[in-house]
């Protein structure tokens, strides 16, 4: 039976004598007559065995499989990388995280360009799997579709919800001898009770929001928990879209518009999200030959309130949003604020717009009216000055009024640092600041949930700040500065700073500075060498030879040796 539907890649690759040796192989996987005549289109996923956030993604995408086999099409499922955060993190593995986003996307695109598919369904569940696929799609512009594994459940312990978040903080409590070895066992065994992404309003389910609001889901995709039934009929229906992309011509780049970036930026900014959505955005934009850029998101910044109360700032978790109506219910209330653009074009064929007129008003608990913000302007800032001409990122729920003055407490390295911090070696008043850590110094950019954990379980949460140019996990908040720029191992003034100097952070001026004199700075600029890399050879040293600076989304490209 011949298809109506196009086939402007596989036919090509599968039409006409000179093909039968790729027809030959492609029969040998299961194809039949009739499939040959069909559109191919790639199911890309990250499953496996070693983290919640992708044991169940292959259930998912046999569910998206069925999709596009309803919808006409032929699908072929392969597979891609996907680190743990939770379990590298604090170690030397940490460094790997961040590198595998470029690797997801390089190596989708290798599989698309290589096999002609016609179309992607792209399957994620962790968080640099989530951009990385994003990255992937606007790459290489064909039809495509986004599916999110969803969240995980919170647990529940000694009459308390639990999420990973509590039992990075209860590492600290433990070392500083407020939590016995048996509750934090309890802690330990309870907080992750199944398949699914970190529960709270963290990188993963930031980067889900974010690809509803970018327009690349079907509506109400980001919030369902991974093992509720809703979740596998959104892998059909996901499926079948894909699918009518492709018969209508709709691509990513159609959808991931300047608008749609911007859209993405405001629910960042309402949610009070991850600090790693900067970082993503830039880079999904980059490839996506969008303009994006920091100012666009403290320009977010000044003008989106708060409205959910999502952990780890707020009190709930993404299961708690799901059940108020979910991102809809955020799109909405900002559409009708006039705070994002509803012309923005979706994967339904649709405005965003057209997607959310039937969505949930604000339930005044989990999300309020913008009329009745938790906080009048967003959950993340931009900051610059003297310590990061570049720009800087800090989360600004309960902080957004401080001024901070500091004296530093230089590390070169996040272990030193969390050895302070867990052998009562910080002070309250301390500026610690932890360098080499940024994209091409650690190289990799670590993440330092288990630093900023640690702070807060020792009771210092509200006494040190702490600044870096790597990166922080999104169950991170207080007075934690990320992405510093320019990075210390590109000589960034990060680089500059000695015990004892006075570090300034102001919050409401925006501003990170270091109170030296730059006669002083000059002399030590002078003086610095840059240390010698950490890795001369494998994946690493290659990412830190192409990687470019936080501030422009820590993307690789040729040429920045």
């Amino acid at each position: 039976m011949t298809s109506n539907l196009p086939r402007p890649r596989s036919g090509p690759l599968t039409t006409g004598p000179s093909r039968a040796p790729a027809r030959a192989m492609l029969r040998a996987v299961g194809l039949s007559e009739d499939d040959l005549q069909r559109p191919q289109v790639a199911v890309a996923s990250s499953w496996n065995e070693v983290t919640p956030c992708n044991v169940h993604l292959n259930g998912l995408a046999a569910a998206a499989k069925e999709g596009v086999r309803q919808a006409g099409a032929v699908p072929l499922e392969f597979g891609t990388i996907a680190v743990s955060d939770g379990i590298s993190m604090g170690t030397e593995g940490m460094k790997s995280s961040l590198v595998s986003r470029e690797i997801i996307a390089d190596s989708v695109e290798l599989m698309v360009q290589a096999e002609q598919f016609d179309a992607v369904v792209a399957i994620a569940g962790c968080d640099k799997s989530l951009p990385g696929m994003l990255m992937a799609c606007a790459r290489l512009d064909v039809p495509a579709a986004f599916l999110y594994g969803g969240t995980i459940l919170p647990g529940f312990s000694h009459g308390r919800s639990l999420t990973i978040q509590d039992v990075f903080e209860a590492v600290g409590e433990h070392a500083a001898g407020s939590m016995s070895d048996r509750e934090l066992l309890d802690v330990e065994r309870a907080a992750c009770p199944g398949a699914g992404s970190c529960a709270g309003m963290y990188t993963a389910n930031t980067m889900s929001a974010c690809a509803e609001a970018l327009g690349m889901t079907l509506p109400g995709e980001a919030s369902p928990p991974a093992v509720s039934a809703e979740r596998t009929d959104l892998a059909r229906r996901t499926g079948e879209a894909v699918v009518r992309a492709l018969a209508t011509g709709l691509r990513p780049r159609q959808i991931m518009t300047r608008a749609a970036f911007l859209n993405a930026a405001a629910v960042v900014m309402a949610t009070a999200g991850s600090t790693n959505a900067v970082l993503h955005l830039l880079a999904i934009a980059h490839e996506a030959g969008v303009e994006l850029t920091l100012d666009d998101f403290e320009a977010a910044s000044r003008r989106v309130p708060v409205i959910a109360s999502m952990r780890p700032s707020g009190m709930y978790v993404m299961s708690e949003l799901d059940r108020v109506g979910g991102v809809p219910v955020i799109l909405r209330e900002l559409l009708s604020a006039g705070l994002i653009d509803g012309t923005a074009m979706t994967v339904t064929g649709k405005t965003m717009a057209e997607n959310v007129s039937d969505a949930f008003e604000p339930d005044g608990s989990v999300v309020r009216p913008v009329k009745d913000p938790f906080k009048p302007d967003g959950g993340l800032a931009v900051l610059r000055g003297s310590l990061a001409p570049r720009g800087a990122v800090v989360k600004t729920p309960g902080v957004e009024g401080l001024r901070f003055e500091g004296r530093a407490r230089v590390f070169d390295r996040e272990e030193d640092c969390f050895d302070a911090v867990t052998n009562g070696k910080v002070s309250k008043g301390d500026a610690l600041i932890i360098r080499y850590e940024g994209p091409r110094g650690g190289p990799g950019m670590r993440e330092m949930l288990a630093v900023t954990a640690a702070i807060k379980g020792a009771g210092l949460g509200k006494d040190v700040m702490l600044i870096t140019d790597g990166r922080f996990s999104g169950a991170t908040f207080g007075a934690c500065v990320a992405h510093t720029a320019p990075e210390a191992f590109d000589g960034g003034p990060i680089a500059l700073v000695a015990d004892g100097d006075q570090v300034v952070l102001d919050i409401p001026a925006r501003r990170l500075d270091l109170a030296v004199d730059p006669a002083e700075l000059d002399r030590r600029r002078a003086g610095w060498k840059r240390p010698e890399p950490h890795y001369r050879s494998g994946a690493l040293a290659k990412y830190a030879a192409l990687v470019s600076g936080a501030d422009t989304g820590a993307v690789c490209t040729v040429g920045q040796g």
